[in-house]
This record gives structure tokens, C-alpha cells and sequence, in this order.
């Protein structure tokens, strides 16, 4: 008996070191011609969350993203970053990493010459990788978010402004001691949003770049602008 519960005790040390007690990642992908992708991994213990700061660098995720995309020959893909890529709190022992994530490997779209109207394509695969938040905290994004999107709850997100957006969430509880939060938050102008598998199909209204290519008076401004340019010239000379 006393070897059992020595064993239980080691075990449960084990997970503490790998996985922080109550620790929790919430993750948030927002949609637009690109994507802008924040993680937050709230409620580390002091050892993870003190490793971590003098590791863990805001190309860490990013980096792991794109080499495991290069895996399955999805090259068209690119990162940046914003004002603040990478912020810590150490009164809740929280980490957010922020990045944008873009490229025709991630989100394309098409133009319905008819409509004018963007049918947008994103692709979610990325989320799917393996990277260590420190050497005692590796995370296999790929197993926990193996669920298809398509099976993901579809609810309605309402940003800081007040706007509401169509978005798909799914959370992980099955992780030991780790609680996984995803969103995926559309466009608040998105309608016909399908998904099939891990992919997310919308439409989005016309854009003013689309509708002016698409304007006679686009041509006729060019053919007017080529005559005064022919005008000035022989004036010139």
C-alpha cells in the first residue's frame, strides 16, 4: 500500500512540472485578409512562468507554425508581428504572444464577377503543431485540437467595440491539469460561412478596390488622364 501511494505521489509531481496546476491557454484567431493570433497561457506556476521569460521568444510559436506547415508543403505562408508580440504578467503569471499569420497556404479568395462579392477560403491546419513553452512545458497542439472546426461549437463573439462576429469555439478539458480555449472569429460583414473539415468558407461584401476595377469610369479616368499627359506633352514641344 505504501508503495502505491508512493507512486501516486511521484506521479502527481510529474504533472505538476509538466503540466502547471490550473493552468489554462486560451487562444484567439481573428480573421480578416489575415490572421491575427493571440495565445495566452494564464495560471503558470512560478518555475514555468520564470523559465519562460528568459526563454520564450515571440518568433517561438510563429516559427513552429510555419516549419510544421513546410512539412506538408504548404510554403506560402508568412508571419509578423505587432506593437507588442510578447507581454508578461507576473501578478496573474501570464504569458501573451501575439503575431499575424497570413499567405495563400492560410487564408485566399476569389471574386465573383457577378456580385463583386469576396468568397473568402481559411484554412486552420496551422493550429495543429508541437512547440515547448519551456523545457518542462511542452505542448502537443496537434492532439489536443485534432477535433475537425467543422465539429466546433458555432457562437456569436462580441469584440471590445461592442460588434458582434459569427466564430467557432472548442475547448480541451481532457488535458491532465491544462484547459485549452480556442476561437476562431470571422469578419462581422461574413455570411454564407461553411466549413468543411478544417476549412472555413464566407462570403464578404464588395470591396471598393473590386468595384472600381470593375467600373467603365476606371477607363475612361485612365483614357482622360493618357490625353492630358498627351496634351501637356505637345505643348511642351
Amino acid at each position: 500500500m505504501k508503495k502505491f501511494a508512493l507512486a501516486n505521489l511521484i506521479t502527481i509531481l510529474i504533472l505538476s512540472v509538466a503540466f502547471p496546476v490550473n493552468a489554462q491557454i486560451t487562444t484567439k484567431s481573428t480573421v480578416d485578409d489575415s490572421l491575427f493570433i493571440t495565445y495566452d497561457f494564464e495560471k503558470l506556476n512560478q518555475t514555468v512562468f520564470e523559465e519562460a521569460f528568459t526563454k520564450f521568444k515571440p518568433e517561438t510559436i510563429p516559427e513552429a507554425i510555419v516549419k510544421n506547415l513546410e512539412k506538408k508543403n504548404q510554403t506560402l505562408v508568412r508571419y509578423g508581428f505587432g506593437a507588442q508580440p510578447l507581454e508578461f504578467d507576473n501578478d496573474t503569471k501570464t504569458i501573451r504572444t501575439s503575431f499575424f499569420l497570413g499567405g495563400s497556404d492560410i487564408i485566399s479568395f476569389t471574386v465573383n464577377k457577378t456580385t463583386l462579392k469576396r468568397t473568402y477560403q481559411v484554412k486552420t491546419e496551422w493550429r495543429k503543431f508541437q512547440v515547448n513553452l519551456t523545457s518542462s512545458f511542452p505542448l502537443d497542439f496537434a492532439q489536443h485540437l485534432a477535433k475537425p472546426v467543422a465539429e466546433w461549437q458555432k457562437i456569436n463573439y462580441t469584440d471590445t467595440q461592442g460588434i458582434v462576429h459569427s466564430a467557432y469555439y472548442y475547448e480541451n478539458r481532457q488535458t491532465g491539469m491544462l484547459v485549452m480555449f480556442f476561437y476562431i472569429i470571422l469578419p462581422a460583414s461574413a455570411s454564407r460561412i461553411q466549413v468543411q473539415g478544417d476549412t472555413i468558407f464566407y462570403d464578404m461584401p464588395p470591396y471598393l478596390e473590386d468595384q472600381l476595377l470593375d467600373s467603365p469610369f476606371l477607363i475612361l479616368g485612365v483614357l482622360a488622364a493618357a490625353l492630358v499627359i498627351i496634351l501637356i506633352y505637345r505643348k511642351a514641344h
